[in-house]
């Protein structure tokens, strides 16, 4: 039987123009030179301007759908046009011709030297040679960025200690990608045999588990290592040797033929790789406090000024005079006509979303340092709670666009270089009503663990006790998720033999 239905839905979809100021918001300066110089190799109408050449620049647009607040992706709609070339309204292409012509993609520019980063050597980092991998590999689109999105988790130490919920949910969030736990964890499980093997484990156990599963079935131990790694772990770890011979009724000789194999093993692949490589950052903004004022930088980097090309904007002036004296051909053939039409197109939307993301990343910042100015006037002691909500409501966009410029960008202030999520902690209520950054219970935590007697550590419990009296209300389950945020283990691990 045909049962006939009708469903009416709502969806938003994303224009080109928006897709491309999203990517290009979300990029670091470095990244953003890089993301320019391949749209000028590839789109012949844009080049490069010199101060002396530019008449007249352009004004930023002082109403645009990121100030209404209304849009999830706070990016301006371009005006709907027919691709037919002959409804393609010539006479009024030079106008806007014109008008970018003398248009820049401005970024501001420290005049301070001690502000300027010195060019270092190049060298392929840890994240690098991980994503080169890739390239090799046979991952599908929607795997690539499941893969990409671990690789840019993994912590110093070559682990991933990110939740893959977590990742899962920022994939859909950002890329509008729907996946399941299985089909992430199955990119993981590939992820971690690339090199070095056994990167992006979750733990120790997984690591060595990983770097025992590529090696040849014959290797000697190899079947024991594996058993005692999945069957007998708590006892590996405390050294119960006894104990893993009974469990898995093998003889001492095999126990240490296994044991040998795993000391072998690499338990934290990729380690200093990804430190060293986060050493050398360019900083996105500078911010400064003089004269009781903040000064706000973008850093320009050697990103380069834009403009549409005066040869071509000299075949635009030809063809707009010719359609003028009647000939509808503009003295071009069609697929010249084509030609220039897509690529002024692309020209002065590449512009426009370079121009957008420098006023989106400006508002953001101002309202950063709104929030953090003690911080930024007195330095860490002074960090206050936020929320990504907070600098949306300031500046009136969407979290999602706030996520997107605050995910992979640096400040330099008085008191060094810090990434923007730094700045971004819940708050925690105090016995005086004060609130206080997690960051700085995390502190205590920290220092509360430091100064502990090795021979008896701490449980997460006693430290809960110890926090209630300095003030903090804070549970015992989240004592633990601190400690495990700053990588210091359970207090069973952190007990040392002291003579």
């Amino acid at each position: 039987m045909l049962n006939l239905q009708q469903k009416q839905s709502l969806q938003q979809k994303l224009s080109p123009q928006q897709i491309q100021y999203i990517k290009l918001l979300q990029l670091p300066t470095l990244a953003l030179e890089q993301r320019i110089k391949s749209e000028m190799e590839v789109n012949p109408l844009l080049e490069e301007g010199d101060e002396e050449e530019i008449d007249e620049p352009v004004q930023e647009e002082t109403a645009s759908d990121e100030e209404q607040g209304t849009d999830r992706i706070d990016a301006p709609e371009p005006e709907a046009r027919d691709n037919r070339d002959d409804d393609y309204d010539w006479e009024e292409l030079l106008p806007d011709a014109d008008e970018l012509y003398g248009h820049k993609a401005r970024v501001d520019s420290g005049d301070d030297e001690e502000f300027r980063e010195i060019p270092l050597p190049a060298r392929t980092s840890m994240t690098e040679h991980l994503l080169d991998q890739l390239s090799y590999a046979d991952f599908s689109d929607d795997e690539r960025v499941v893969a990409e999105q671990i690789i840019g988790s993994i912590d110093e130490d070559g682990y991933l200690r990110r939740p893959l919920e977590s990742i899962t949910d920022d994939i859909a969030f950002n890329y509008g990608v729907i996946l399941s736990d299985a089909a992430v964890e199955e990119v993981l499980h590939r992820v971690q045999r690339l090199e070095p093997v056994g990167i992006a484990a979750r733990d120790l156990q997984e690591c060595l588990l990983v770097q025992l599963d590529v090696l040849p079935e014959d290797t000697p131990g190899r079947e024991v290592a594996v058993a005692m790694l999945e069957k007998a772990y708590k006892a590996f770890t405390m050294k119960h040797f006894d104990q893993i011979m009974r469990r898995l009724d093998i003889e001492e000789f095999e126990l240490k033929e296994a044991f040998d194999l795993i000391q072998r093993l690499n338990p934290k692949p990729g380690e200093g790789e990804f430190t060293a490589s986060q050493n050398y950052i360019t900083p996105d903004f500078s911010v400064r406090f003089e004269e009781d004022e903040f000064l706000i930088t973008l850093n320009s980097g050697n990103t380069p000024e834009l403009r549409i090309s005066r040869p071509y904007r000299r075949m635009l002036e030809q063809l707009v005079t010719e359609r003028k004296r009647g000939h509808s051909d503009g003295g071009f053939d069609s697929e010249t006509r084509q030609f220039l039409k897509a690529k002024l197109e692309s020209a002065r939307w590449f512009i426009n979303s370079i121009h957008q993301r420098r006023h989106t990343m400006m508002k953001v910042m101002h309202a950063i340092v709104e929030l953090q100015g003690d911080f930024f006037k007195f330095g860490e002691g002074y960090l206050r709670p936020m929320i990504l909500k907070d600098i949306a409501d300031i500046i009136r966009m969407d979290i999602s666009t706030v996520s997107r410029v605050v995910n992979g960008k640096y400040v330099q202030c008085d008191f060094g270089v810090y990434e923007l999520k730094y700045f971004f902690s819940e708050g925690l209520a105090t016995d005086s009503g004060e609130e206080v950054s997690n960051k700085e219970v995390k502190a205590i935590i920290d220092g509360i663990i430091g100064a502990e007697d090795k021979k008896k550590p701490l449980s997460d419990q006693r430290i809960a006790q110890m926090l209630e009296k300095k003030g903090f209300q804070i549970a015992r389950r989240t004592v633990t998720k601190y400690r495990e945020a700053l990588g210091i283990p359970v207090a069973r691990l952190r007990k040392e033999i002291v003579l």
